[in-house]
């Protein structure tokens, strides 16, 4: 008796990745590395798993309702880690003696949230993360911003703007409105600004928050405020006068639009957004959000902030703490849209077509000699019609195929085929690598 055939399927808010996905994504993994690295960020790891209790209650209530939670076969309660900045702060808390302060690193990982799917989003998803830990200078706040701004310019994109607030801004208006006992339940309305409009945020924070209808008009007025970021500041200096903490988060925004100004980053790329709380209960300084200029609708694909107290839930040790995130599957879907992505299903960008099968190790040896010169190379592993093969080269998106036989290898040459142009030109041996790299580039 036969067994029955499982149906393969994917759960819902998972994926599978095929080579052409995985080749962008490696892409953006990698230069995000090389971004990080150039700064001095270092990488590390953590578990996939921790103890619930490291997780819970760091994200707010939505985070907490969308934890993978289970008990192991040993009966603990566990659960996947939702992002990687909490389990950022319980490393620190158990490894800081053996890193150091300031201690500046990176994590690329995957992380998991039981949250509704959308377009570019899904439960388990990867995140490229960096952060400094062990310093509340500014310095820091603003060498987040370059990063982002390196990671993006990096990565091809002209059109992008980071907008950044502070939370001590934010703080500081709440305090003076009377709200600063209600201020987690009014800046997860703020957050939903851009979706839902003022009149229905007025309305969630009267209702359900508890604020009167005047406090929550003039948090609107203020987060509403537009214009260029230094007038901005001034203007917000003479509504937090008297309010030490808003006037400190002033001054900060201050001296980052100055110092990236002076660093040379376009005035354009950078803009001073109040409307931007961040959720998330932790952050407490400056926050950050990316969003593409082609695609606005598609939402944040960098996100971050200063976060100077998560790590003191595991240790008496102050460790304050700002960095960031890249939304990976998010800006990939992004760039997808844009076209921004190739349709190359390999990474190797030439193929040596087994042509003749008493050649092959005249194949394999020019193989090695063009992977030695740094051009990934595949050699073909039968040795059937070339037609077959030159149709395996375009399908998989190689850029040039090579092709030798018994007359090619007697005049020392070989016959380049450029699979985006159709054009085959015969070329001597030891000016092959010279037009592959000029063929492929």
């Amino acid at each position: 008796m036969s067994r029955p055939i499982i149906k393969p399927t994917t759960l819902k808010g998972f994926r599978d990745y095929l080579p052409s996905a995985m080749i962008a994504r490696e892409m953006l993994v990698d230069t995000a590395r090389q971004v990080y690295r150039s700064y001095g960020f270092s990488p590390i790891d953590t578990p996939s798993l921790e103890h619930s209790e490291i997780l819970l209650g760091k994200g707010g209530d939505e985070s907490d309702k969308q934890l993978f939670r289970f008990l192991d076969n040993g009966g603990r309660d566990v659960a996947l880690r939702f992002d990687l900045t909490v389990p950022l702060a319980r490393f620190v808390a158990q490894h800081i003696h053996e890193v150091g302060t300031p201690f500046k690193r990176y994590h690329i990982g995957t992380v998991w949230r039981g949250e509704n799917t959308q377009k570019g989003r899904y439960r388990e998803f990867m995140q490229c993360d960096f952060d400094t830990i062990g310093t509340t200078s500014n310095a820091s706040d603003i060498e987040t911003l370059l990063v982002i701004h390196d990671l993006f310019e990096r990565l091809g994109f002209s059109k992008f703007t980071i907008r950044v607030n502070n939370r001590l801004v934010l703080n500081g208006l709440l305090q003076k409105l009377g709200l600063a006992d209600k201020s987690a339940g009014v800046l997860r309305c703020i957050d939903k600004l851009p979706k839902a409009g003022p009149e229905k945020v007025i309305a969630e924070m009267t209702e359900r928050v508890g604020a009167t209808a005047e406090q929550a008009a003039n948090v609107i007025d203020l987060v509403e405020l537009k214009g260029e970021p230094l007038a901005m500041l001034t203007t917000l200096e003479s509504k937090l006068a008297g309010n030490e903490a808003g006037l400190l988060g002033v001054a900060r925004l201050r001296e980052l639009f100055t110092t990236i100004s002076q660093a040379g980053v376009p005035v354009e790329r950078v803009e001073l957004d109040l409307a931007i709380a961040r959720g998330l209960d932790y952050y407490t300084g400056t926050i950050y959000e990316t969003f593409l200029g082609d695609l606005p609708g598609i939402g944040s694909v960098c996100s971050g902030g200063r976060y100077d107290n998560l790590a003191e839930l595991f240790t008496t040790q102050k460790l304050p703490g700002v960095g960031a995130s890249l939304g990976l599957d998010r800006l990939l879907a992004a760039m997808e849209e844009l076209g921004m992505v190739g349709a190359a299903s390999t990474p190797a960008q030439v193929l040596i077509a087994f042509f003749d099968a008493n050649h092959l190790g005249d194949y394999q040896r020019v193989a090695h000699h063009l992977r030695s010169a740094g051009l990934p190379t595949e050699v073909y592993p039968e040795a059937v019609s070339l037609g077959d093969q030159l149709k395996y080269a375009a399908r998989k998106g190689f850029p040039a195929a090579v092709i030798a036989g018994d007359r090619e290898f007697a005049a020392g040459q070989w016959q380049v085929k450029n699979l985006r142009t159709r054009e085959q030109v015969t070329v001597a041996s030891a000016d092959l690598i010279e037009h592959l790299r000029h063929t492929v580039g």
